[in-house]
């Protein structure tokens, strides 16, 4: 079974090169396919596939060094063959070298030339004897370069990174993305406390503990079963949710008995949160373009008790009509990002999201607020977050919107949140968090209040 969770995690890295799918989304599709795999082949799978994504720009260097064709000149199905193994032999010591030279040579005669199989049966031998001599690029003299591969990040972000965070910071968030998280969840208060969730967990989990920010969030690790089996989930006590997303639904602040759109709701996670935080009182509508991801939140928020939530499929590039939707005491808007913020957890992203990527998201992100900002009430709220920490995509958004929109300021006193997380919201009155610092995803967050 071992030959065959290997050709699994080798389908989803070539699946990730051609298709437009996440990782969370093929991980999810072949759990449903394989039911044969037990829970050993699952954590392995994902150990492999999470494994190389993280550590891909690493393993490339290694390949680079040992390899007479240049890495761009190499068939990408065979490059993930060559990741796959050695990602094995440098990082996984319960797995034999044979073993992973094996299944390697084995994998690469089902898709290439035989002296291609000679080409990756002499690298993966030669590699596994001489990876420790592998030489670097030097930090003092090319940091980007030299970050890029040790690291394991696209070289453009890693230059991106250094010119605003410098070297030492950068080096910190780098080895914080590359550091596997904990699972962190969110106790769901309409059904039963944080204390007893964490006791609820005990058999299904271990290392739990509760976050130092958001008052409901619970994390663990090494779950026992997949999540969707463990009790405590199927009885609707929990939602999977960052740390930093939490908090954003304490930015909202949402209130029992009020109007309140989450207008970018995906699949419910802070749609979840605002209606327990409203105790199911009021009216709270989940807005999205994508219909089967709101048949999916309408199911969870059944899981988990809440009832107060209709849901609206639309696209938020097109403007809203306020006779049709009314207006809201509350907006939320979780926009389309980068996500930069959440590297750890979708080590895909690293090599799926381009250097334009956040200007790109930037022109969508101003146009969704100019098409919500209408809908709020006078004196009411609108609250701006992405999973993201870079600049384009945070204050640039902001200052702009503002700009165009004085009827708006920014709200500096966010009450929803505690003393002690309030320490996260910078003088300007951005709520900004970072894996490095916080050990918690890259967030950022601002409360925008109408003045009139």
């Amino acid at each position: 079974m071992a030959d065959e969770v290997r050709k699994t995690a080798l389908y989803i890295l070539n699946a990730l090169d051609r298709e437009d799918k996440t990782l969370d989304r093929l991980l999810e599709d072949v759990f449903r396919e394989k039911t044969l795999f037990s829970k050993k082949d699952r954590a392995l799978l994902q150990a492999l596939v999470y494994g190389v994504l993280r550590w891909r720009g690493r393993l490339d260097g290694v390949i680079d060094y040992f390899s007479k064709t240049r890495l761009n000149k190499i068939n990408s199905k065979v490059l993930n063959i060559l990741r796959l193994g050695l990602f094995q032999i440098i990082y996984l010591d319960r797995i034999p070298v044979s073993a992973a030279v094996n299944t390697s040579v084995e994998m690469t005669k089902a898709v290439a030339a035989p002296w291609i199989v000679g080409y990756v049966n002499g690298l993966m031998r030669n590699a596994s004897r001489k990876y420790g001599d592998v030489v670097f690029p030097d930090v003092g003299k090319d940091p980007v370069k030299a970050l890029a591969t040790k690291k394991s990040f696209p070289e453009w972000l890693i230059k991106r990174w250094l010119d605003r965070l410098g070297l030492k910071e950068t080096g910190l968030l780098c080895d914080a993305i590359n550091t596997i998280p904990p699972i962190t969840v969110r106790c769901n208060t309409l059904k039963t406390s944080r204390e007893k969730l964490v006791k609820a967990l005990e058999e299904s989990a271990e290392k739990i503990g509760i976050t130092n920010y958001a008052p409901d969030g619970v994390f663990f690790f090494n779950p026992k079963r997949s999540i969707p089996s463990i009790e405590a989930f199927r009885d609707g006590l929990f939602q999977v949710q960052d740390e930093a997303a939490q908090l954003v639904t304490l930015v909202l602040n949402p209130q029992p008995g009020e109007a309140i759109l989450d207008a970018c709701a995906g699949l419910g996670g802070k749609t979840g949160h605002i209606a327990q935080i409203m105790k199911n009182r009021g009216r709270l509508v989940a807005m999205d373009k994508d219909g089967s991801k709101l048949l999916r939140l309408e199911s969870q928020m059944h899981r988990l008790g809440v009832s107060n939530v209709t849901t609206c499929i639309h696209d938020l590039s097109i403007p809203l009509n306020r006779e049709h939707f009314g207006e809201f005491d509350r907006i939320l808007l979780d926009a389309p990002c980068s996500g930069l913020g959440v590297l750890r957890r979708n080590p895909d992203a690293k090599w799926r999201v381009s250097q334009q990527t956040p200007s790109n998201c930037q022109k969508r992100q101003a146009l969704f607020l100019d098409n919500l900002a209408h809908l709020v009430k006078p004196s009411g709220i609108l609250v701006y977050a992405v999973c993201s920490t870079e600049p384009e995509e945070n204050e640039s958004v902001i200052k702009d919107f503002l700009n165009k929109h004085d009827e708006f300021a920014i709200e500096k006193e966010t009450t929803g949140l505690s003393f002690n997380a309030g320490s996260l919201i910078t003088h300007n009155g951005y709520l900004k968090t970072f894996p490095h610092l916080n050990n918690m995803d890259g967030f950022f967050s601002v409360c925008m209040k109408r003045k009139k």
